[in-house]
This record gives structure tokens, C-alpha cells and sequence, in this order.
């Protein structure tokens, strides 16, 4: 009997403790409108605070230059969680940073497209005590990544980050920081005039809706050209469909993955310089028609996105404009709503333990008619044509763009809150209407350009 009174106690103190922590590790889930939440008026206010940018005082310059980001020690791969952090051992593409300088006397921005899952938010930390070094601030540089599932990992401490990320390993972070400073420097060296130019190309029928088989999908090819008076030219193309052609059981290959070779392809035709960042990737996938392998699948996808593109290079026209203006405007967030099930979620002290902390801005960069909206998430396509809509209101092409130096999870339309999914349940970490609060500031950037 004594016994049992014993491991009678132990079972109680057990059930105990397990309820304490469900106590303070748990909580419902916050459904309060957002326009009453107190981060919704800080943001809005940062909006309209935020300064007019200056008026150029020369014509536009531009330069570009790549800095090679292959490492020479081996990493886990970035974006699979099923991987456990194996890591690649076979470079089947280099990868690299590739940044575009432009200046027009009162304002300098640099323009970073990284062959990554994302711009990690460790490198942004860095970058933000780095960038003086080299006469910038975080506020005059706009970030993407290609959103290959088959780069460097590494980049990311806490049990979220080393599940999508593997072992966090301070190397990874200060070779991208490195290499991203020394493009920079490389591409200011090459200013000189040049005119703007802007094309978009309907590929519908190359994405698919993740989510919802008959939802929408913002397939369009988006092509903003420089060109200098010299005739050398430099392309930053566009495009919403998930780079994962490569499957979760082949992590052995570093690899670009099907923006890599679109943009080797593109090099090749134009003669120029091309930089690939994801669009609105958020619940879009890329349209493939299996291969052989993953291999033969990117080298037919590349192949049938440059046909594409191709009759529109000749037609593409520039011409002069000195308009440069970049915005950037810090997000607060709902607490974290990280959920367990549908009602409620784990509580903001458990979410950053596992995750981190790190601050995020939504960025709004136009370069003569074009606007680059760049988002610290997977941001769907569903949400663009809104967007779409106030530019033309304004007379402006639009660019959206996905991984802008910090990483908030999915931002999705808010009708899709409570359905069962990878990207609304499992990816959507601070809450409801997360998708009407982002498309409200975006739009009062597009205001303030």
C-alpha cells in the first residue's frame, strides 16, 4: 500500500506540473480586431511620420557586380525540415550574392539578391552593425533571396531555426555578411548613368495555388532593366512559384534550383548581368511536369520560363529617370499565435525561446516608374492584385517581393485563417488578419512614393 500511495503522489505531482506549464506555456488565441490592437497604431504612425524622400540632384547610376557565396566548408541545407540537418556534399551550381549600387546625388540604396532560402535574420543583425563600415545604413539597402531549398543552412540558432536551418554554425553568418559588404563595395566602384525600363510577362499556367486549387495566383514575370550609356545592361527578374524543384530526400546537392538556371540562361542570351529574387510565393508552387530527375525537371522549367521571357528582351525599352526613393518602415506585430490547434497557441515568451527575437520592416524601393515591395515573409499571391490595383491607380508598375532580411512566417488571405494547412496553421505564427494589416501598410508605402 505504501507503495502505491507513493506512485500515487508521483502521478499527481506529474499531472501537476504538466498542468502548470500548460498554464503558462499556453493561451487562447487572439482574435481582437487589428485596427484596435495597439500594434496596428504604431505602425500606422511610423507610416505617417516616415520623411519624404529627398529629391535627386544628378541622374540616375547604377552598377552591379556578383561576389561568389559558395563556401569552402559544407553546411545543412535551408528549408527542409525532414532533412534533420544533413548536410550537402556535392556543389551542382555555385551560388552567390549579386547586388546592384544606384545613386542620383541625394540618395544611394543597394539592391541584394541572395542565392538563399531567405535573407536570414542573423545576417540582417550583422549588417546592421557592418554596413557603416562601408558608408551604408540598413535603411538605404532592399533585400530578396531566391528561396532555393537547397542552399546554405546554418544561419539560424533556436530549435525553430536549426529545424528549418540545421546546426546553427556562426561561419554561415559571417561569410554571407562578408560576401554581402563586398558586393556592395564592388558595385559602387562600377557606377555610371544609366536609363530604367520595365517589363511583366503572363505565366499563369507555370504556378499553382498550393492552397486552393481554384484560388488565384499572381503569375506574372516581372523584368526591371537597367542600361548604361556604354550599352552593358543588368536585369532583376521576378517570379512567384516556390524554387523546390529539389525534393526533401535530396539534400546531398547545392544547388539554385530553377531561379539558378534561369538566370544562367538569361546571362547568356542578353549578354548582361541578371539577378533572380522570389516574388509572392506565399501558398504558390511552380508547375512542373516530372523529369528523369530533379535535374532534367529545373533545366525544362528554366528552359520554358526564358522562352517566355525572351521576344520581350529586344522589346524592352529604358529610358533617362532619376527618381530613387527607398522607404523603410519597422512592422510591429501582434504577439506571436504560434497554435497548437485551431483556438489556441503557445505564449510569446515560449515562441521567442524557440525562435528568437528579431525586429522586421516592410520595404518600399522605386526606382523611376517601379516600386519593389519587399516583405519580411512568405507573402502570397493572392494578396497582390490589390496591391496591383493602387499602383496602377498611381501610374506605377509593381515588383513583390518575399524575404526582405527578417522572417515572420506566411502572410495569406485572412479567409484562409482556419483552414488546415502548411501555410495557415503550421506557418502562420502572429495570428488573424495578418493579410488585411500587411496589404493596409503596403498600400500606405505605395502612398508615400
Amino acid at each position: 500500500m505504501k507503495f502505491l500511495r507513493i506512485a500515487f503522489k508521483i502521478v499527481l505531482g506529474l499531472i501537476a506540473a504538466i498542468l502548470l506549464f500548460l498554464a503558462v506555456s499556453l493561451a487562447p488565441v487572439d482574435d481582437q480586431p487589428y485596427r484596435k490592437t495597439d500594434y496596428y497604431h504604431y505602425t500606422r504612425q511610423q507610416l505617417l511620420d516616415l520623411a519624404p524622400p529627398p529629391n535627386p540632384t544628378a541622374g540616375l547610376r547604377a552598377g552591379w557586380a556578383k561576389v561568389n557565396l559558395t563556401p569552402s566548408f559544407t553546411t545543412p541545407t535551408g528549408g527542409y525540415g525532414a532533412r534533420k540537418g544533413k548536410h550537402w556534399t556535392t556543389v551542382s551550381d555555385s551560388i552567390y550574392v549579386r547586388t546592384f549600387v544606384l545613386n542620383n546625388g541625394n540618395t544611394k540604396v543597394a539592391v541584394i539578391a541572395l542565392d538563399l532560402l531567405i535573407t536570414p535574420p542573423t545576417v540582417t543583425e550583422q549588417l546592421k552593425k557592418r554596413l557603416p563600415e562601408i558608408g551604408f545604413r540598413w535603411e538605404n539597402v532592399f533585400t530578396g533571396a531566391i528561396h532555393s531549398h537547397n542552399t546554405l543552412g546554418g544561419w539560424a540558432p533556436g530549435l525553430v531555426g536549426e529545424l528549418f536551418a540545421g546546426d546553427f554554425d556562426q561561419r554561415v553568418v559571417d561569410h554571407i555578411t562578408d560576401a554581402v559588404l563586398k558586393s556592395i563595395v564592388l558595385a559602387e566602384k562600377q557606377l555610371a548613368p544609366v536609363e530604367v525600363g520595365f517589363s511583366e510577362i503572363d505565366a499563369p499556367d507555370l504556378v499553382y495555388n498550393r492552397m486552393n486549387d481554384e484560388g488565384k495566383v499572381d503569375g506574372e514575370i516581372r523584368l526591371l532593366k537597367l542600361k548604361k550609356n556604354t550599352g552593358e545592361s543588368a536585369l532583376l527578374c521576378t517570379f512567384g512559384g516556390h524554387a523546390t524543384i529539389f525534393r526533401a530526400a535530396d539534400y546531398q546537392y547545392l544547388s539554385r534550383d530553377y531561379p539558378g538556371a534561369l538566370v544562367d540562361r538569361l546571362e547568356k542570351q542578353s549578354g548582361g548581368f541578371v539577378a533572380f529574387m522570389a516574388g509572392s510565393v506565399g501558398s504558390t508552387g511552380s508547375k512542373t511536369k516530372p523529369g528523369k530527375d530533379e535535374f532534367a525537371t529545373i533545366r525544362t522549367y528554366a528552359d520554358t520560363l526564358t522562352a517566355r521571357i525572351s521576344p520581350t528582351l529586344p522589346k524592352l525599352k529604358t529610358k533617362p529617370d532619376s527618381t530613387l526613393e527607398l522607404l523603410t518602415l519597422p512592422l510591429q506585430l501582434r504577439e506571436p499565435q504560434a497554435r497548437v490547434t485551431d483556438d489556441w497557441r503557445v505564449r510569446g515568451w515560449f515562441f521567442h525561446t524557440v525562435y528568437g527575437d528579431y525586429p522586421s520592416d516592410l520595404k518600399a524601393l522605386r526606382i523611376g516608374r517601379t516600386v519593389l515591395l519587399g516583405t519580411p515573409c512568405d507573402f502570397s499571391g493572392e494578396l497582390v492584385a490589390e496591391l496591383r490595383q493602387q499602383a496602377d491607380r498611381k501610374g506605377l508598375n509593381l515588383m513583390v517581393t518575399s524575404f526582405n532580411g527578417g522572417y515572420v512566417g506566411y502572410i495569406t488571405p485572412d479567409k484562409y485563417y482556419h483552414k488546415e494547412a502548411y501555410e495557415t496553421l503550421t506557418m502562420n505564427w502572429f495570428g488573424p488578419e495578418n493579410g488585411a494589416y500587411f496589404v493596409e501598410m503596403m498600400k500606405g508605402l505605395l502612398d508615400r512614393m
